[in-house]
Order: C-alpha cells, then structure tokens, then sequence
C-alpha cells in the first residue's frame, strides 16, 4: 500500500495547497487516490474532496483510538492506489507540549508513512538546512523522508534552498512552488473558506496541478510512498454487514452547515439510518417522514440574514423540537437552534428559538481545544457518567437568556458545563467524531427510532 504524509514546519505553510496540488497531479496519473486530513479540522478536506472527488477522512488520535484510526484506513483504502495524508498544524504540534499525542508525527508513525515536510523558503536560504536538520533530528523515529520547498523566488534561490538541505541532512527535496499570490487559498476567521461556499475556481485547481506537475518529482514521492507499512487491525467498528435502514435523519447540508466527519456518516448509514440532507437556508420543510435531526457546525453567522428570512424552516424545526423529535447540533448548529445571532457588523437575526441562548460574533473570543466530556444525563450519545473525547473551536459567544440543563461537564475545566439538553434534544459547542466510541453511531440511530414512536 503506498501512503505519504503531508507535514509542515508551521501552520500557513501551504499544507493544504501542495496536498491539493499533489493530489490532483496523482489523479491526473489515473491513479485512485485517498484523501486524509490528520486532525478535528472540517475544511480542509472539503478541498481534498473537491479535488479527487471521493470523500476525504479525518484521522485524530484524540478523537480515536489507535485501533480505530487503523481501521478506517485500511476501510477507506479499498480499492485505492495511493494515500495521502495532510497534516495538522506544525508537524510535531498536537494536544500537548511534552507529547507527540494528536501530532502529525505521532498519526505518520501510527500507520507506517513516510513524511514530506513543506517548508517556508520565503526570506531564507541555507538556515533552512537548520531548520530541517531540527525536524529530522527531534524524534529519530520518524521518517521524513522529502522536502517541498514553498515561496521560492528564482532559480538561483532553488539552487540555494536545494543544496544546503540535501548537503547538511541527506533528504531529497522532491519539489517546489513559486512564490505567487495567485497559488494560495482563500481565509477568513476559521481557516479556509469551505469549498461548498465555492472560494477558488477550476482555473486556479488548473494551474495549481500544472505547476505541480512541472516542479514536483512525482515519480520520486510515489518511491517515497511505497516504503509505507501500514498495520492490520481487527475490524470492531462497523458491522460486520450493514444493517438495514430502520430510522430517516435529516441532515443539515448546505452553505451554512457543512462540518460532518465523513465516518461518523457512514457509521450511520452502517447501523441503519436513511440520511436525507436538507438545507435551512433554501428549503421550506424538513423532509418528509424523518425521525430525527442532525445539524453539524458550520458559518451560520456568514448567512445569518437568510437563515432568519427563511421562517418556514425555522418554524418547522421548532415545532419538531417541541413535539419531541430527536435532534442532535453540533457547534454552529447550536448557535441556529438558539433565538438569535448577532453577526460580525452587530446585526441580530432571530433563529429557530429551541433553546435559551442567544450568540454573538461581534465581539468574538476564541475557544479552541481538544476536551473530555462526560454525560450530566442520559441522551443521543452517551449515558449519565460516561465520557467522550472531543474538540472546540469556535469565536462565537453565547448569551443566556433562562436556565437549561446542561449537557456535559468539561472535565478540563473545573466547574464548567458546556451545552444544552432538553428532552430529546443536545445541543453542544463541541464536535465529536461517532466512531470515538463503538457505540455513539448506534446509539443515535436507536435514539431516533426510539423517538420515533416505531
């Protein structure tokens, strides 16, 4: 099996560009490739996908066991060529400043990958060779085996960069990209701009892959590649045979709602749930005959005027939630299901009203982290004292405007409750991944049929 991972010095360094890049340029080959993001992050793969057209899979080893994370691998690599595996933040960043856990460098060992390290060239030549000798050197385990050189600015600063790396550390710099404005990613405050919100064009997918093409040794990082030795685990997370359909669930998809592991929708579908998408900002009902409803994170904020002047999905949803249907938000989809959000200029919008809180862009304050819930309750995914691993990241801010019961504690944070659970509807800031424990898929699926009443 060939896999290579995609890692950078620092966050901003191009990851996602070369991955896109190198991906397209691998599929140009005719070769079927499998996208992977290391981490919790949800745009990013959406760019993966855009590319090869198969659904890109995020891989975390604090959202996931090790065994899992081997699991969906080798689920995902049937029938495929190659891996490739974009990184997360700088390669050895993760959860902990003493530890590799959740780190670029602890997910390339885990399944056996080789590691192509993309480096900032821009205002540096030969201190690059230090650079790089730091990431060979800081862990002798890991196997950097290339270099992708990004923001060169002539030839002669290719000869420069290129030489003092391969002199001084022995790795092969297997390619480069030129320093243009017109090769790099749109951003705004989370990131990358979701592709569904359609931020670059083909012409720029175009003229990404055709420089790729011309400056990357493509036949040198497929070697690299094949040096990946990927283990075997016992499949424990998916039904041996999926098992029928017993439940409908909409599922939010559109502009504004677009943040959902491609697994956790699988293992779904794997444990009997029909998936219907719907969208809140154009379409005027939920579809017809579900018994549950799924609204992932997402920039509700950036659509905030037409999420609120679409008052038919906004009413349907609150009747739906007051008759008891089964509804599961995550992130952005707690923020619609609140009374109002205020966007980024101050101006508020009012939302479906399901639950007592209000939130607010305008004056933002970043929550970002991996946490540890445990369940102050019974509901859609775990039992009263049992825990999950999860992750935040939002710089939104609620207002409450009456007490509910909260959802989880944070086990990190002494004293804080996070979330919103009335009946049968959570509602929560943090983001899980339902293949974190074996049992979430089902139990959600069970939770809905439940509610159903079937």
């Amino acid at each position: 099996m060939k896999a290579i991972v995609i890692a950078g010095t620092v966050s901003g360094v191009g990851k996602t560009t070369v991955t896109i890049g190198l991906i397209g340029a691998l599929s140009r080959r005719k070769l079927k490739v499998q996208p992977f993001k290391t981490g919790p992050d949800y745009i990013d793969p959406t760019y993966h996908t855009w590319v090869t057209g198969v659904p890109s899979r995020n891989l975390d080893t604090w959202l996931l066991s090790k065994e899992t994370i081997i699991e969906l691998f080798n689920r995902a690599m049937k029938g495929k060529d190659i891996a490739v595996i974009e990184g997360v933040m700088g390669l050895y960043d993760g959860r902990s400043s003493t530890s590799e856990e959740a780190s670029t460098a602890e997910m390339a060992k885990l399944i056996g990958a080789p590691v192509l390290l993309v480096v900032d060239s821009r205002k540096t030549a030969r201190s690059l060779a230090a650079m790089v000798t730091g990431y060979q050197t800081f862990d002798p385990a890991l196997r950097i085996g290339g270099v992708i050189l990004n923001g060169i600015g002539s030839e002669g600063h290719l000869k420069l960069c290129q030489e003092a790396i391969e002199h001084y550390t022995g790795i092969k710099v297997m390619g480069h990209l030129p320093r243009r404005d017109n090769l790099s990613l749109p951003e705004r405050h989370l990131g990358l701009i979701p592709v569904v919100e359609n931020p670059a064009s083909e012409e720029f997918l175009r003229q990404l892959i055709a420089q790729c093409e011309a400056t990357f040794n493509i036949p040198e990082i497929l070697r690299l590649a094949e040096q990946a030795a990927v283990p075997e685990v016992r499949p424990a997370l998916f039904p041996t045979i999926n098992k029928p359909p017993v439940v409908s669930i909409a599922v939010a998809k559109d502009k504004a709602f677009s943040f959902y592991y491609q697994d956790s929708l699988d293992l779904l579908e794997a444990w009997g749930a029909e998936l219907v998408p719907f969208s809140p900002l154009q379409d005027a009902q939920l579809p017809h005959g579900v018994s549950g409803l799924y609204i992932g994170g997402g920039f509700p904020e950036m659509y905030a005027a037409d999420l609120a002047g679409n008052e038919s999905m906004r009413q349907a949803i609150s009747s739906v939630a007051r008759r008891g249907m089964p509804i599961y938000a995550e992130c952005g989809g707690l923020m619609y299901l609140g009374r109002s959000i205020r966007d980024l200029e101050g101006h508020e919008y009012p939302m479906v009203g399901a639950i007592p809180v209000s939130s607010r862009i305008d004056t933002p304050r970043l929550s970002l982290g991996y946490r540890t819930i445990q369940a102050l309750a019974d509901g859609p995914l775990l039992r009263q004292g049992e825990t999950a691993h999860g992750h935040e990241f939002h710089w939104s801010v609620l207002q409450c405007t009456a007490d509910a019961p909260a959802a989880y504690k944070v086990i990190e944070k002494t004293e804080r409750t996070e979330g919103f659970q009335q009946g049968n509807l959570l509602a929560s800031y943090i983001h899980l991944h339902l293949g974190g424990l074996p049992f979430m898929a089902s139990r959600l699926v069970n939770f809905c049929l439940a509610g159903s009443g079937k």
